[in-house]
């Protein structure tokens, strides 16, 4: 069946805070213009905000530049930070970091504690209202290719394909979106935006891009123990002071509690599991405090982009652009995204109306790129280029020397460090490491996988081909399992790669991809590369609530 094709000036993939904050911007310009201007988003999630997943404590800066009303337009940021506290964890005990001594990256006065997933509900609502037209549950599959090389859209993938990649009695064939520019919004290590950096080199003059696994959980704690706006971060336990990663607790309004742990991915122990590593820390006597007597309501997972600026990829080529943590514009420092890819996707917007409004289409939007060189956002990734290259040093002299760039230099360290390996090259072999120990859950505090990939709302049509590609089948076995212990099943915090025996004796990887819950790790930590994670069917995965 052919392909029907639908015709926009601007089509941004990707329904999160960078690709809804550039769509807004687009039809902002255009009304103060009096142009026409047609801007869709597609979103893979059942609806907006199904897939988004962060901490989340919000700087509301490039909010105020997109709104400058949006108190008054309802936006919910309802819960202002009350409170910071630094800790660092033993097994049995803590120290707080003097207030004085805090780095200004952990000071969050003026922020405010949100669920990220319902202010893009929120946004979703504001982009419909100036005329956006908004798909969800449409996932961009393919992107498309003028003759000369440059990208003239996306499109959508097949629905009703079975799982042997036939065609069912519900096939209905994907869309073709058109556009003078496509911009590029799906989070981390997105599918197509891996293509794209491939295909024109992006990622030539950058350090390699590193990523941490952050997972979460949302729990309604008993009001005695809640305090509005409190921010609790720490560093340490469960963790050896040589891996990367720490803790979030923030306290929301109506009793909630959002807890969170990541983990840096360029560990080196494949026993490692992080989805263990969150559960232990729960049990920490400084934590589990709050969550006695609790519930918890909701499960989730997602990679993240922690380079920073030396980790940036090149922004634009021909037709279209990269924004938000596409891109990588997360300032891992101060534990924050948001604000930087709702600023991303301003700076974009505006470089791509003056070239609509001009007559251009499909070349290079060079402007985005200079924008954002002479912008807040790149003076604030500037001061934090140092963060996570200093941190991968180790816990101790890391946060001595990250307090020194911080504290008392500004962020103006005179030298800038590089990243040297990407996180998959990072892996020792299992005979050179120590297997580790964890506890049972207990289904109170602590919880096992299937539990927690059940309260994430996790869905997929079953009768649809595996997205997650194994390059070569023999790989899981021959290599990882045998060199590395199969770490598949353990640094996937949803359960999908299980090693199982077969009839006779021998073993298998086995591949659960109804419990995906698209956070990517297995695209990015997997040793050998072998695994690459494609778009499922859309609208499947999980249904965040007040995530």
């Amino acid at each position: 069946m052919a392909r029907e094709s639908m015709q926009f000036d601007v089509v941004v993939v990707g329904g999160g805070p960078a690709g809804l904050a550039a769509a807004i911007r687009l039809k902002q310009l255009a009304a103060q213009e009096a142009v026409e201007l047609g801007v869709c988003v597609i979103e893979k999630g059942s609806e907006i905000g199904a897939h988004i997943l962060s901490g989340a404590v919000m700087d509301p800066r490039a909010l105020g530049e997109l709104f400058p009303d949006w108190k008054a337009l309802g936006a919910p940021l309802k819960t202002p930070v009350s409170e910071d506290r630094f800790l660092f964890l033993t097994q049995s005990g803590s120290l707080r970091v003097p207030g004085l001594l805090l780095p200004e990256c952990f000071r969050n006065h003026g922020n405010y504690v949100v669920s990220l997933g319902n202010v893009c509900r929120w946004l979703g609502q504001q982009a419909e209202a100036l005329g956006v037209e908004i798909y969800p549950g449409f996932a961009a599959a393919e992107v498309l290719y003028d003759d000369k090389g440059g990208v003239r859209g996306v499109a959508t993938g097949d629905m009703g394909v079975g799982r042997d990649g036939r065609p069912t009695d519900q096939y209905q064939p994907g869309i073709e979106l058109h556009s003078k520019y496509v911009f590029f919004a799906e989070g981390c290590r997105g599918h197509l935006g891996r293509q794209l950096m491939e295909r024109y080199r992006l990622n030539a003059n950058s350090d390699p891009q590193v990523y941490g696994i952050g997972l979460k959980e949302l729990w309604e704690i008993e009001p005695k123990k809640h305090q509005a706006g409190l921010v609790i971060h720490s560093a340490g336990w469960p963790l050896d002071a040589d891996t990367y990663g720490g803790s979030f607790l923030y306290h929301m309004e109506d009793n909630l509690v959002s807890v969170g742990f990541v983990v840096g991915l360029a560990y080196t122990n494949p026993y490692l599991d992080p989805y263990e590593e969150f559960q232990r820390y729960k049990t920490h006597p400084n934590v589990r405090i709050f969550f006695e007597g609790g519930k918890r309501i909701a499960y989730g997972a997602r990679a993240i982009a922690a380079g920073g600026l030396m980790s940036l990829p090149k922004l634009t080529f021909p037709g279209g652009c990269l924004v938000g943590d596409e891109a990588g514009f997360l300032n891992a420092s101060r534990i924050k995204g948001s604000h930087a890819a709702i600023k991303s996707g301003m700076l974009a917007a505006e470089a791509a109306f003056v070239a609509l409004r001009a007559g251009r289409s499909a070349d290079e939007l060079d402007a985005y790129s200079a924008a954002f060189q002479e912008s807040w956002l790149f003076d604030e990734l500037y001061r934090a280029r140092n963060f996570k290259q200093w941190m991968s040093k180790g816990l101790y002299s890391g946060t001595v020397m990250v307090g020194v760039e911080q504290t008392l230099l500004g962020g103006k360290f005179p030298w800038t460090l590089h990243h040297g390996h990407a996180d998959h090259e990072c892996l020792r072999p299992a005979s050179e490491c120590e297997p580790i120990d964890y506890p049972k859950a207990d289904g109170k505090l602590t919880f096992d996988r299937l539990s927690s990939v059940f309260v994430s709302n996790t869905n997929h049509e079953e009768n649809q081909p595996c997205h997650l590609i194994l390059k070569d089948a023999t790989v899981p076995v021959a290599l990882n399992l045998a060199k590395y212990a199969g770490p598949e099943n353990r640094y996937c915090p949803a359960g999908v790669y299980e090693f199982v025996k077969n009839n006779d004796g021998t073993d298998r990887l086995q591949i659960n991809a109804q419990n995906c819950v698209h956070c990517k790790t297995c695209d990015i930590k997997d040793p050998t590369q072998n695994i690459v994670w494609v778009t499922p069917q859309g609208g499947g995965g999980p249904n965040y609530p007040n995530m």
